[in-house]
């Protein structure tokens, strides 16, 4: 039974640090990678162009798809960044040319969430005796955005580079010991099988249900694959490949 003074203790609460861009990279690319390449696997096998153009198509999927994610993932963060520094240089040189305008802006904004007048005075006050302190009270207030914490494209081109070619190996891991048929089973149980397993390591980061997640991620893999494939095969087919 809980007593009043349970609610004097603090409560813990643990966060994942998703702001530097590493952790979303890592996660849309292996889900990418698999889609990607599970889909370009598929769709030569169904052309039945022989196992040799198979295994090429899915290496240079592998490749080319690390790059091109690592790259587009690199420079949007970079831009995205950029952009940001350029927001908190502005707001930099607002609070060195008119620092009781920001402090009168952010007491303001207090205020119209429900603080006291008398208490926003009081905290912005004491904000704006620490010129670090009041840019990264203004940035996060007015802007939205952490000083600390802008993202790192980096970070996020290595983890997209990575994980896309992990999800990408996944499917073609077959094709570089055998051919045919049974490649082609194993490339469609191996992709449902990594699909499943994305859908719930992706189930477990954002703290949703893991069967519905984990279905999700097979539903749109097994489209995209069964699409590719059905064209690959008309394709096949209507250019006399057998």
């Amino acid at each position: 039974m809980s007593s009043a003074h349970d609610h004097d203790i603090p409560q813990v609460h643990h966060h994942r640090d998703v702001r530097g861009g590493g952790a979303r990279a890592a996660v849309f690319g292996v889900s990418d990678g698999l889609v990607t390449n599970v889909s370009l696997v598929l769709g030569m096998a169904g052309a039945n162009p022989g196992g040799a153009i198979v295994r090429l198509a899915g290496i240079a999927g592998l490749v080319a798809g690390s790059f091109s994610m690592a790259a587009g993932e690199y420079l949007s963060m970079t831009a995205q960044r950029e952009l940001m520094e350029r927001e908190l240089e502005v707001e930099r040189r607002s609070l060195r040319r008119s620092p009781e305008g920001e402090a009168a802006e952010l007491r303001g904004m207090y205020v119209r969430r429900g603080i006291d007048p008398t208490v926003a005075t009081d905290m912005v006050n004491e904000v704006m005796q620490d010129p670090d302190l009041a840019l990264e009270t203004h940035a996060r207030e007015e802007l939205g955005i952490s000083v600390q914490n802008l993202g790192s494209p980096w970070q996020a081109a290595a983890a997209s580079f990575v994980t896309f070619a992990i999800g990408a190996f996944i499917p073609l891991a077959p094709w570089l010991f055998t051919s045919g048929t049974a490649a082609i089973i194993l490339s469609v149980v191996l992709g449902g099988l990594a699909a499943l397993v994305v859908g719930v390591v992706l189930s477990r980061y954002t703290e949703r249900p893991a069967l519905a997640s984990a279905l999700r991620q097979l539903a749109v893999t097994a489209v995209a694959a069964a699409v590719t494939f059905g064209v690959g095969k008309a394709i096949g087919a209507g250019a006399g490949v057998s």
